[in-house]
């Protein structure tokens, strides 16, 4: 029996927004706190988490979407229209982002991010999720995983900036005007190849929903995930040693450790829901009920206010320094952020109060 959707998830899912546009909405990039900012290269920080949550989450509703899917009327013709309409529509609202507002030259426009990432690897988990089996599912995670790391090798440098097969790929494909910039040289975190062991990201949340939907016991499947996790951050840490955690790349080892860390966070909520921190969490949950919409509108709020000038310098440099007159730069830093996250709380709060859900 399939039980209802679980707060713990829809607190998450919202969680991960806000701290999505925590750390995306510096007041100043040169005064972040070192757990604000992303790792250079090899390592993780806190914020390296952040992304493969939001993937990990859209595993998990693509559980709860695959039940309409799969409705005896629905025909499998109907079906992949609809993982394919949803793929491309995300797809165009992440190149529309980075052509907003509409300022950079066509041969400078770069064509993968984070939405384009979210889109690509649903596409072919949602594929994955409505043919293979469970079995089938985890021995296709596995190969990717593994194939990933083989293919990787195929450079003679597989885990330099500059020479690894994701940046090869990429400037083949889309070439270097169109890709990202900001590592000095054309490289694309959110690449191609890369998106490939991201897939699994989405495929292990899907999986987590699964146990935590279909188990008779609460208690047995919050102890099996409780034992996947520590699986995975084990067996990352280990294969670290010869294949580096690595966010840019999105290695195979940052697969493990994240997927295996974001099934500890999720337990984490379901044990806080208990106490009294659940009137705290519960306030995450209109983030979660919009994320698509409230994380295009602080993406396009944050370009409108680089881009509006007040004198010689940005409306979002001014506001910075409103509060650098009074704050520590970092501090002010921080706070110009957390501002930010509250006013789209806001939104989101008075989206949720009056019913409004924006999705694909």
């Amino acid at each position: 029996m399939i039980k209802q959707r679980f707060p713990a998830l829809d607190i998450m899912r919202g969680l991960t927004l806000a701290l999505m546009i925590l750390v995306n909405n510096p007041g100043s990039w040169s005064f972040v706190y070192a757990p604000l900012e992303h790792a250079d290269w090899n390592g993780f920080t806190p914020t390296d988490f952040i992304f493969p949550f939001f993937l990990f989450m859209v595993g998990a509703a693509l559980f709860f979407s695959q039940r309409s899917l799969l409705q005896p009327h629905i025909t499998a013709a109907d079906r992949h229209k609809k993982i394919i309409r949803r793929t491309l529509l995300l797809f165009a609202v992440g190149l529309f982002l980075n052509i907003f507002p509409f300022l950079t030259p066509i041969g400078e426009i770069r064509i993968l991010g984070v939405l384009q990432r979210i889109a690509l690897a649903y596409g072919i988990a949602a594929f994955i999720v409505l043919y293979a089996g469970m079995r089938t599912r985890w021995v296709i995670s596995a190969a990717i995983l593994l194939g990933y790391w083989l293919l990787l090798q195929l450079s003679d440098q597989p885990y330099s900036l500059e020479h690894s097969l994701v940046r090869q790929i990429d400037l083949a494909v889309l070439g270097a005007g169109h890709l990202w910039q900001g590592k000095g040289i054309p490289f694309d975190p959110e690449g191609l190849l890369s998106t490939l062991p991201a897939v699994v990201n989405v495929l292990l949340g899907f999986e987590v929903a699964r146990i935590l939907s279909t188990s008779d016991s609460g208690f047995s499947a919050q102890k099996k995930l409780a034992i996947l996790s520590a699986v995975l951050i084990v067996a990352a840490l280990i294969w670290n040693l010869i294949f580096p955690i690595n966010k840019s790349l999105w290695t195979s080892p940052f697969v493990l450790l994240t997927s295996g860390v974001g099934i500890a966070v999720l337990l984490l909520l379901v044990a806080l829901e208990k106490t009294p921190a659940k009137a705290i969490l519960n306030l995450c949950i209109p983030f979660g009920k919009n994320p698509l919409f409230i994380y295009v509108l602080s993406f396009m709020w944050a370009t409108v206010l680089y881009t509006v000038k007040i004198g010689d310098v940005s409306v979002y440099e001014f506001s910075f320094q409103q509060l650098n007159h009074f704050l520590d730069p970092y501090i002010a830093s921080l706070t110009y952020a957390l501002i930010q996250v509250f006013i789209f709380w806001c939104v989101a709060k008075y989206m949720d109060k009056k019913g409004i859900v924006i999705s694909l």
